[in-house]
């Protein structure tokens, strides 16, 4: 298990994005432009959990293992 850093475009809700997810994100900062969570998985969760939120749209702007 790692702790991954994901950065999205936009304002993304905490709650919005835990009721749709099927890991439970933690909300490290925000602002208009971008959105930064941490999610404790391993690779084939940080997998499923990437496939997950493309198929709603969301746009990566980077993704890193602490």
């Amino acid at each position: 298990m790692n702790i991954y850093r994901i950065k999205l475009r936009g304002q993304v809700d905490e709650e919005e994005i835990n009721g749709m997810s099927p890991l439970r994100m933690v909300r490290e900062s925000g602002d208009t432009a971008v959105t930064r969570f941490s999610v404790n998985t391993d690779q084939s969760g940080l997998i499923g959990l990437m496939r997950h939120l493309h198929n709603l749209g969301f746009n990566f702007l980077s993704i890193t293992c602490a």
